[in-house]
Order: structure tokens, then C-alpha cells, then sequence
């Protein structure tokens, strides 16, 4: 049901596209205010997108299910009863909502299945995304021709609503939820911020990429984004989790859904432009509208078709290898593409090859961010990918739309240059390139590591809520708390926010063991008996790691009143103090890695440094000053330092 929902939603994306051309006409408008229907459509799907993802976290995956779906519906109904362009654009802005679904199902699939089904259901979800997505255009344009217009905008309306009454029937709501208050600052900040940004992609080809609208748009956009990041560091249950969003795993998966996107999409589009383009031009295939809608049709039955392969390759050798393969696949058919785009036949193969890269990369990256965050975030997490990954379709977009216009001259008859089709595919296997280059790190990884499964079976359901403080009951953000079974075996693990909450899914009112670790601290190990009871007492850091000492003089007595500072040995001051009436010093324990320490008393110029490495435990180091010679320093005729030659 979930795939379906998936198909519904990618279905109602392209079934408007052939009718655009046509749009204008029928409602009276330019063709310029006509291509705002689709340019709603984008920045709704990616505004909902996060915003919604992580309400699914906090107030339950199948009511938000449910809640788009109706959106869906009423702007389909919106759409079909009207013709001027204002309620057009609004009944798209509804529909495109609906690619908010896509994240919060993969998240739901998580919670209801059992782990090993899990890579095969995600891959069953991005392949009918993409089936929806390739049988859009042709039934569009049929649709379109063979019936009022409006079908193209109630059709999936009444699927979504035929979608709801089923979800309602067989998805049950899941246990998984994550406390606190929705983050309505962040959620309107990164709003606008996302809508003044693919504004100016969408629509920087129309105004022109240097005109006052495009950079106006763009420099605003990420303004708003400068100041958003801040602020979510800053706030209880963010929007974004800033902190597990830059996790090195995390932060690549998303990189790589961006070059991904990017690759994606230009296949579709320089393909359909091949496929329509007229014979005359010299590399055109001259087909219609329909005809090349029908002729990509068969990429989109690839990706259903290799569902059960992605998902084998993912829970078998794990996502990372999944999502190298695909990028290599990419890049070698987009290469191949430049001399092998003669015929019909050579593009629809040429299309399915690169969609059988696509389709491994894509059902893998779901799985390696949900492998990757908590329990308790998964939606937003795929919300965040997901949103990233129209970023690099959008790209795609408007990169294709400069690309085409540059090269349009009175010679081509109006129509791209061959060369600039080249280019398209060129940028698409770097694009793809890099993405199987990001991978690597962590592939290397897993090789070394392996992938030991757990002894223990458990159902991840039961979601508890804590706080982690210091010995003064204050609280400590950015602490990591690691949630395990009683054999053992990893259950789920969440980072504390910045008033030292925390959300963590275990497997019911059962004995659990809980690590805290936060850097700067000692960790602390619990076993709790988990109760019915969902809030946990404090769990309290009392050891705080430091760099302590005593500071002397020359002659071995204690130096009060002595600074000591630890430095990087790169440049650059980390923390300081000064020595109490017997010499002695503490210092909070920088990150692992080695320092300078230095001890130096002003009123006699003694001082004394050496190399200080730190790891995970308290340091001790005791310092005896030494006495430093004052180096006279000698001046030349302007008052500087003396020329060679010079006394």
C-alpha cells in the first residue's frame, strides 16, 4: 500500500507535463506565467518535504500518511474545477505536498517490518516512484487529447483518495514517535529559505541568471539558510538535527543523493529532447510528444523489474557497495551514450542501462541513512535525502535549460546543438563519478569491519524519553546515548539536544542496557528494567575529563598566579587559566589529537611548553618553569630588523 501511495503521488508530478505546451492557450496566460504550474509544484514537494517528515516523528507516521493524501485529493479537486491560473497554481502547490509521503512511508516500513525485509521494500518503493514518474507522461498526453484537460488534474485525486481508504484499511499506526514541541522557527526559516532558492533555479533561465531577481532570490535564500543552521544547534528538537546530519556517513548519503538527482534527470531530459527533436537537425529522432513518452515508458519498468535485485544486493553486501555499483553504471553508460544515440534503439537502451545504475544507488541510500540515524528520526532523515535529492533534480533542470538556450543559434532551426547534448551527458557521468568516489571511504570500511548481525531478535517499538546532565543537574547537549539489549546486541542509539533531551526506541518494558558518552566526560553505563512508565530518571555524567596539573618556578616551588594555555599545534588558542595559591591548574579536555601546553609567568618571563596528547581519559602534567634569556632585538635605519651586514 505504501509503494502504491508512492506511485499515486510521482504519477500526479509528470502527468501535467505534455500539457503544457497546450496550457497557455486553454486559460488565456503566457507561456512564462503557465510554467509557475510546475515551478509550485517543485518548491511545495521540497518545502513539505522536511516540515513533514519530521511531524510523521513526533506525532505518528500513518496520520501524516493520511493527512497528504487528503491534501492530494482536495488540490486535485481544486484543479479540475478550474480554468483561471491562480487556482491552478494552488491546486499544484497541494498536489505537490504529496512528495512528502515518500520519506514518511520508507519510515513507516522501518517501524512495521522486520529488518531483513526492509532494503526490499525500499527498493519496491523507489522503483513504483519511478514506474509513477515514467507512466505520467505518456498517460498524460493521452489524457490530454483524448479528454477534457482537466482529467490531468482530478485523475489523481481520485486515486489518492482511493489510496487513503486502503491505507486506512491495512498501515496500523506506528509506536515510533520521538517528544517535544514541533520546531515552527526552523520549520519557516528553512520554508523560505527553500522557496527563494528554487525560485531562482527554477527560474533563473526565464529572467536571465545575473538579472536582479535571480541574484536577489539566491542571495537571500542563503542568508536565510546562514542563519537557519545556527539556530537549530541552538533549540530543543530541531527541525534538522544539525549534529547527525554531519555525521560523515550521513553527510555523504546526502552529497551523493544530489549527484544522484543530477544524474537521474538529465537522462530523462536529454533523452525525451533526442527522441523529439526533427531528423533535420542531423541527431534527432523526430518523434511526438506521446511516442517519446511511450518509448521512456520501458526505463520505468526497469527499476520495478530490478526491485528484487536492489534489495538483494543491499541486505547482502550492504548499501554501500549497492549504491558504488550503481554510480560506476551511470558513469560508463552516460560515456557511452556520446557516440551511441543514433537510433531509437540505441536511446531506450541507453536509457534502461542508466536506469539500472540509478535504480541500485537509489533504493540503497534510504537504507544506509536509516542504518545511520536513530530510530526515532528516520523520517526526517529521509526527508532531508529525499529533499536533497529534488535539489540535484532541480539542478539538473535548470543546468540542462542554460546548457540547451546557449547553444540554440539560427543554424539549429531553434532546436539544441549536438554538442550541447554531449555536454549533458558529460556532466552527468562526473556527476556520477563523484557519487561512486563518496562511497569508496565507507565501502573500504565495511570491508574491514564486516557487518555482524545481532543475536538477539527484537521489535523496535517502545520509545523512551531522558535527559542526561552533569553532577550540578545542568544539562549537556550533544551527548550520545546508545541504547542495547540484554545480550548485547545494538537497539537503537539518540543525541541529546541542546536542553539535554533525548528519544530512544527499544524493545518494550524489558531490561536494557544504556551507555552515555558525550565528549569532555567519563561514560556512564546503566542497566535499567524499562517499565510501561516511557520517561527515564536523569542520567548523570560526573567525571568531567580534564588536563590537570602543578605549575613551579625554577627553583621547584609552587607558582601561583601562572597562566597556562593549551594551544593547537595547527594555530590557535583552545583554553586557559590561571594556576590557585598551590600551583595547580584544570583545564575542560580538548577533542582527541595533540596540543601545546604552555605555562608562562608574566612578572619573571618564566615559561615552559611541551607537546600534550589527549585521548579519551584525564591527562596529568606537571610543569617547572625555566628561566628565558631576554633576546635583545636590534633595529636598522627605518626601525626595523637589521640588514644582513648590519650591527
Amino acid at each position: 500500500m505504501l509503494a502504491l501511495c508512492g506511485t499515486v503521488v510521482s504519477l500526479q508530478q509528470t502527468m501535467v507535463l505534455p500539457l503544457l505546451p497546450e496550457l497557455p492557450a486553454l486559460i488565456g496566460t503566457s507561456t512564462s506565467n503557465a510554467s509557475w504550474i510546475i515551478t509550485a509544484t517543485l518548491i511545495a514537494g521540497a518545502v513539505a518535504t522536511p516540515v513533514i517528515s519530521r511531524m510523521a516523528d513526533m506525532y505518528g507516521k500513518r496520520r501524516m500518511i493520511l493527512l497528504t493524501l487528503a491534501i492530494v485529493a482536495a488540490g486535485a479537486l481544486l484543479g479540475g474545477t478550474s480554468t483561471a491560473l491562480p487556482l491552478l497554481i494552488l491546486a499544484r502547490v497541494l498536489q505537490g505536498i504529496g512528495m512528502a509521503l515518500v520519506p514518511v512511508g520508507i519510515a513507516t516500513m522501518r517501524d512495521e517490518l522486520e529488518p531483513e525485509k526492509v532494503p526490499l521494500a525500499v527498493a519496491l518503493m523507489s522503483a513504483t516512484l519511478a514506474i509513477g514518474a515514467g507512466v505520467g507522461l505518456p498517460l498524460g498526453g493521452y489524457l490530454a487529447q483524448a479528454f477534457d484537460w482537466h482529467v490531468v488534474l482530478w485523475l489523481p485525486g481520485v486515486l489518492a483518495v482511493v489510496m487513503l481508504v486502503l491505507v486506512l484499511m491495512t498501515v496500523s499506526e506506528s509506536a515510533v514517535r520521538t517528544a517535544g514541541a514541533f520546531d515552527f522557527r526552523g520549520a519557516v526559516l528553512l520554508s523560505l529559505a527553500l522557496v527563494l532558492l528554487l525560485v531562482a533555479v527554477s527560474k533563473g533561465a526565464d529572467w536571465g541568471w545575473t538579472d536582479a531577481r535571480t541574484l536577489a532570490a539566491f542571495g537571500a535564500g542563503l542568508v536565510l539558510v546562514a542563519i537557519f543552521v545556527p539556530v537549530e544547534l541552538r533549540i530543543p528538537n530541531p527541525l534538522v538535527d544539525i549534529r547527525t546530519a554531519a555525521q560523515p556517513v550521513v553527510m555523504s548519503a546526502n552529497t551523493i543523493s544530489v549527484f544522484m538527482g543530477f544524474g537521474m534527470f538529465v537522462n530523462m531530459l536529454v533523452s525525451t529532447q533526442l527522441l523529439q527533436t526533427p531528423e533535420e537537425t542531423g541527431y534527432g529522432l523526430g518523434l511526438d510528444a506521446l511516442h517519446a513518452g511511450l518509448w521512456m515508458a520501458p526505463s520505468a519498468v526497469v527499476f520495478g523489474v530490478l526491485a528484487p535485485v536492489s534489495g538483494w544486493v543491499t541486505r547482502r553486501f550492504g548499501p554501500e557497495l549497492a549504491i558504488g555499483i550503481g554510480g560506476v553504471i551511470m558513469t560508463v553508460s552516460y560515456l557511452a551514450r556520446i557516440p551511441l544515440s543514433g537510433s531509437v534503439a540505441l536511446v531506450v537502451v541507453g536509457t534502461i542501462v542508466v536506469t539500472v545504475g540509478t535504480a541500485l544507488a537509489y533504493s540503497a541510500l534510504p537504507t544506509l541513512i536509516m542504518r545511520s540515524v536513530p530510530v526515532t528520526e528516520t523520517a526526517a532523515a529521509n526527508g532531508l535525502n529525499t529533499l536533497l535529492r529534488s535539489v540535484g533534480t532541480s539542478s539538473a533542470s535548470a543546468i540542462t535549460a542554460a546548457v540547451f538556450a546557449a547553444s540554440i543559434t539560427s543554424t539549429t532551426g531553434g532546436f539544441p546543438s549536438a554538442g550541447a547534448l554531449t555536454l549533458m551527458f558529460v556532466l552527468a557521468a562526473v556527476a556520477s563519478g563523484i557519487s561512486s568516489v563518496l562511497i569508496l571511504p565507507f565501502l573500504r570500511r565495511r570491508a574491514i569491519e564486516g557487518d555482524d548481525q545481532p543475536t538477539e531478535r527484537l521489535t523496535v517499538d517502545h520509545v523512551v524519553h531522558g535527559r542526561v546532565v552533569d553532577a550540578d543537574g545542568d544539562e549537556v547537549a550533544g551527548a550520545i546515548v546508545t541504547v542495547m539489549g540484554g545480550r548485547g546486541s545494538h537497539v537503537d542509539w539518540a543525541r541529546t539536544d541542546s536542553a539535554g533531551d533525548f528519544s530512544a526506541a527499544t524493545a518494550g518494558p524489558m531490561r536494557h542496557l544504556f551507555v552515555v558518552s558525550a565528549e569532555g566526560w567519563s561514560p556512564v553505563s546503566v542497566y535499567a528494567d524499562l517499565t510501561d512508565d516511557r520517561t527515564l530518571p536523569p542520567f548523570v555524567l560526573a567525571d568531567r575529563l580534564t588536563v590537570r596539573g602543578q605549575i613551579t618556578d625554577p627553583q621547584g616551588r609552587p607558582a601561583p598566579d601562572v597562566s597556562v594555555v593549551i594551544t593547537k599545534r595547527t594555530g590557535g588558542s583552545v583554553s586557559w587559566v590561571r594556576t590557585d595559591d598551590d600551583g595547580r591548574y584544570t583545564l575542560p579536555l580538548p577533542r582527541e589529537g595533540a596540543y601545546d601546553l604552555t605555562a608562562v609567568d608574566r612578572a619573571t618571563r618564566a615559561t615552559r611548553s611541551r607537546i600534550l596528547t589527549t585521548g579519551g581519559r584525564s591527562v596529568e602534567v606537571d610543569l617547572q618553569l625555566q628561566e628565558q634569556p631576554l633576546i635583545p632585538v636590534a633595529t636598522g635605519a627605518a626601525g626595523g630588523p637589521p640588514r644582513p651586514g648590519t650591527r
